[in-house]
């Protein structure tokens, strides 16, 4: 079997902006696609208020049809980065993000909302993947580490700046935290139009969009069971048959991924290891992170009754000090090992929820009650980040940086769908939350969450995050490119 090599297609020398203007560019896209989640979350309450007689169940649909598109999007959306051309694929999702902005500011109803949301997402799956498979090349093996560290530390940095800035535009209308994205978008995308390099793999296959419908159906049924379950009733016909539903279609799923010569998760990549354990791991951490992110909001604005705008500024130095850890922490982690600092992460998130438990009562102190808890879980969010993201990516071979990092991603994104649906079960289904042990549960969610992340950790060996054990990426004698066998890890014992 004969190893292949990628199709570099770099941009016309006159017009080839090099490693920085790469990374500008595509950094760009992170920031934003980062920025929105969180100014989203800090909208939450206006968003709430402005569309009467919905119930928090129905308004976190503005969150979690975004994410379970978003992750169902991801894989394909790498897969054609792949074979199109990742320059093309970012430049396109750039283009759909910015357009489906202006339509979530024009939102006229919540259903509407909603389905701009899910555009949104389609543009951000396209952007994401694309946007570490072009900055990877550009820094080079020998950098992956600070390029994965700068990757995650932008998506840190968005995150700080996302409660603030959230807080002052909601001070005008929810609507504006959609349309602050619309000229950096703007400006990025002409730049990348004469900057980026073309990257793409000739031999790559196409995607397997029914697998992608079969994902989005199995989540979706799993957080509409979740979500709704205490109002419809957890032994109704409603509850059972979501998560009925969702069962059917991940065997599906499973079933398809098992036989289709390019599905949309490939058995070859998740039968290495230190794949398979970072994005099992993704899932756990995230799950407890999107539970976190929320419930920090309706706590500070309905227990605390605290102003948007003040909440906004009041939840920013948890997410600043993500952004800062996140650099050193891919740093660190591509010399000492991602699974001893995803794992140190792991228990400082798991002890930022623990000091919530202990601390936080219905009367305000944020910098004795509050903050200690959200220091310490930014700073675990911080190493966790680039561990989880070296992890899942280093074993592969260049050709699959795309396709790697898109489906990390997705088990980032469907973590989340699942964390804000938990959530929203154990507050109940009332948009107004004001007693405080509703959010006790919800910290033991995010520690229990936490942990298990940290525990699946353990199963990576040194060796198998680390990019000198990269899987070549060969060719079988039917023409389908897949991955070689990996080595056995002593390291892992």
């Amino acid at each position: 079997m004969k190893q292949l090599n990628p199709t570099v297609l770099p941009a016309p020398a006159r017009r080839q902006g090099g490693p920085t203007a790469t990374a500008l560019i595509v950094l760009t896209g992170v920031f934003l696609s980062s920025l929105d989640l969180f100014i989203v979350n800090i909208a939450f309450p206006g968003i709430a208020t402005s569309f009467h007689g919905t119930s928090l169940g129905s308004v976190s649909w503005v969150l979690s049809a975004y994410t379970i598109v978003f992750a169902a999007a991801l894989v394909p959306a790498g897969r054609w980065a792949d074979r199109a051309g990742r320059k093309h694929v970012f430049l396109v999702g750039l283009a759909v993000f910015s357009a489906s902005s202006v339509l979530c500011a024009l939102a006229p109803s919540l259903g509407f909302l909603v389905g701009a949301r899910i555009l949104q997402a389609l543009g951000g799956a396209l952007m994401l993947p694309t946007s570490l498979g072009l900055l990877l090349p550009a820094f080079g093996p020998a950098r992956a580490g600070a390029a994965i560290g700068l990757w995650s530390s932008v998506g840190g940095a968005a995150a700080a700046l996302g409660p603030p800035i959230g807080g002052l535009l909601v001070q005008m209308s929810w609507r504006w935290v959609f349309l602050v994205n619309v000229p950096f978008s703007v400006v990025a995308l002409l730049a990348g139009v004469r900057m980026l390099p073309e990257i793409r793999d000739e031999g790559a296959h196409k995607a397997d969009l029914l697998g992608a419908a079969l994902l989005s159906v199995s989540v979706a049924g799993l957080v509409a069971g979740i979500v709704e379950g205490s109002e419809w009733g957890w032994a109704s016909p409603r509850t059972l048959g979501a998560f009925a539903l969702a069962a059917m279609a991940g065997a599906g799923l499973v079933a398809r991924s098992a036989r289709h010569p390019d599905p949309i998760v490939e058995p070859a990549v998740i039968a290495h290891r230190a794949v398979a354990l970072a994005d099992t791991s993704s899932l756990a951490f995230f799950s407890g992170f999107g539970a976190m992110v929320l419930g920090s909001v309706l706590l500070l604005t309905g227990v605390w009754h605290e102003s948007v705008l003040r909440a906004g500024f009041l939840l920013a130095p948890g997410p600043l000090l993500a952004g800062l850890t996140a650099l050193p922490g891919g740093l660190l982690g591509a010399r000492v090992g991602h699974r001893f600092v995803g794992t140190a992460g792991s228990l400082l998130l798991a002890a930022g929820g623990a000091w919530w438990i202990t601390h936080i009562g219905t009367v305000p102190d944020w910098p004795g009650d509050y903050l200690p808890g959200s220091l310490l879980g930014g700073a675990g969010v911080g190493l966790m980040l680039p561990s989880l993201g070296g992890a899942a990516t280093a074993p592969l071979p260049p050709q699959r940086f795309a396709t790697g990092s898109a489906l990390y991603a997705m088990t980032r994104q469907i973590g989340l769908a699942l964390g804000v649906a938990c959530l929203v079960a154990i507050l109940g289904a009332s948009s107004h939350v004001s007693a405080v042990a509703p959010f006790r549960h919800a910290w033991l969610f995010m520690i229990c969450c936490s942990l298990v992340a940290g525990a699946v950790l353990q199963g990576i060996g040194t060796r198998a995050a680390e990019t000198a054990d990269a899987v070549p990426l060969v060719e079988t004698p039917a023409g389908v490119q897949t991955l070689a066998e990996p080595a056995p890890d002593t390291a892992c014992a």
